[in-house]
């Protein structure tokens, strides 16, 4: 579902002389359906850099990014936004969205997008937001409002509303309260059960033991930084 084949990446200082910068060379791996992987390795190896690019945030120098078959390095743009509105989930560290929007329309926004009714949409918003303990006095506010622990379970509930075939987790249960970090992690066991293919990065030990198939040290593909 997730393939990745001499993936490279560099980046240009220019303020710095235009200095190059060699982040990740040669990574080459895929995800199965129903297979969890998570990125380890040390502080700066570029777990991040790498889940942007197979986002399609950050470009390539070479190699390529296929999802469900989609090269997103040769991709067109209008390409790249179908695919992440039908086929890639990205559950990030942090929300963002539009000021003064609804937390319930914000949840079913990913429903909407792919042609989900409105009613059923906002149905499985309200599960999830009741899942993940937020409370229903608050769905009717903007999550931009809410507690930094509020705002993340918002996000997360937004990632898992549609069931993506591919999903990237940055962080899914940082900072959250074991009941709350009991209901990610049962999300992401079901998307598993489902046949979604995911890509983690999990400072939490335990759940990434807990969820994860196998692990790719990013540190390998790093130049100059140990293993």
């Amino acid at each position: 579902m997730i393939e990745l084949e001499d993936v490279s990446k560099t980046f240009t200082l220019h303020n710095q002389g235009s200095t190059v910068i060699d982040v990740i060379s040669g990574v080459s791996f895929s995800v199965a359906p129903g297979e969890c992987v998570a990125l380890t390795g040390a502080s700066g190896a570029g777990k991040s850099t790498l889940m942007r690019m197979i986002y399609g945030n950050y470009l390539t120098q070479s190699g390529s990014i296929r999802i469900g078959g989609v090269d997103l390095v040769q991709a067109e743009p209008r390409e790249v936004i179908a695919l992440r509105r039908e086929v890639l989930g990205y559950v990030s560290q942090f929300l963002r969205v539009v000021p003064r929007v609804p937390t319930l329309d914000v949840v079913a926004e990913p429903l909407r997008a792919v042609g989900v009714p409105v009613s059923d949409a906002q149905a499985r918003a309200r599960v999830l937001l009741s899942q993940l303990n937020i409370p229903e006095r608050l769905w009717s506010l903007s999550p931009t409002t809410f507690s930094g622990g509020e705002q993340q379970r918002v996000n997360i509930a937004r990632g898992f509303a549609h069931d993506y075939p591919a999903m990237l987790l940055d962080e899914p249960t940082a900072s959250l309260d074991p009941t709350n970090r009991e209901v990610v992690l049962s999300l992401i066991e079901e998307a598993k059960a489902r046949g979604a293919a995911l890509i983690g990065i999990f400072h939490d030990a335990a759940a990434r033991d807990r969820v994860c198939d196998r692990e790719i040290d990013v540190s390998v593909f790093t130049p100059g930084v140990a293993a």
